[in-house]
């Protein structure tokens, strides 16, 4: 009789493992099931060299070039508009700009424009790229500019 009942546990007992390991579902232990969410992969913006610029500039008639310079007057790229970041003028502009278009963003330092390029893809904007090697790249690449 206690061999019986040894091998009926033992059965019940392999049983309920191998039910219980070939849940998929995760469960907390209140026994409720957690929901599994899937992380979207992190929107970034795209460093450009002064060549790419152009040719993005060339090919994308709508986009916007952004200076977040202080010193725009001091001389831009062709058609840039000026939103220095260090005023608030940059952080003012962002719920104005059309986030369907593409941006290029530059400065004449590296952490201005890496921090206007990460707002606007904090923002939403998909369509965002900097200009690597900022200002001084695009000069030294033998590009127009304005003053």
């Amino acid at each position: 009789m206690k061999k019986k009942l040894l091998i009926i546990l033992l059965a019940l007992t392999l049983v309920t493992v191998f039910v219980g390991c070939g849940e998929d579902d995760a469960i907390t232990d209140d026994g409720m099931e957690d929901e599994v969410i899937e992380e979207e992969p992190m929107a970034k913006y795209t460093d450009v060299t002064a060549e790419a610029a152009m040719d993005l500039i060339e090919s994308t008639p709508e986009i916007m070039i952004i200076d977040v310079s202080p010193v725009y007057a001091n001389g831009h790229l062709p058609d840039a508009v000026n939103y220095p970041i260090g005023d608030g003028s940059f952080d003012d502009a962002i719920p104005t700009l059309d986030m369907s278009k593409t941006y290029l963003i530059y400065c004449h330092g590296d952490e201005p424009a890496i921090s206007a390029a990460e707002k606007l893809v904090d923002a939403g904007f998909m369509n965002v790229y900097r200009l690597e090697g900022n200002y001084a790249a695009w000069v030294d690449a033998g590009y127009d500019v304005e003053k």
